[in-house]
């Protein structure tokens, strides 16, 4: 699970997200620190930048998807 602090979606962050995509697929993004409508735009700033799809978001919750390398 990747956190999102108080400064948002940050570069730092987005590379943190791929490592994590990168060995795992699917991963939960929390974003306590965010409202839901800020939530709703990093979700779909995730995706656009990683090229990953987005499957769920509950709550303060971001669930993303993406295939592996070698899968793609």
């Amino acid at each position: 699970m990747v956190h999102l602090g108080g400064k948002g979606l940050t570069d730092a962050v987005i590379a943190e997200i791929d490592r994590a995509l990168e060995a795992h697929e699917l991963i939960k993004v929390r974003a306590a620190a965010l409202e839901r409508d800020a939530r709703e735009t990093a979700l779909a700033e995730i995706c656009a930048r990683l090229r990953a799809q987005p499957v769920q978001h509950i709550g303060k919750v971001l669930v993303v998807y993406r295939p592996k390398p070698e899968q793609r």
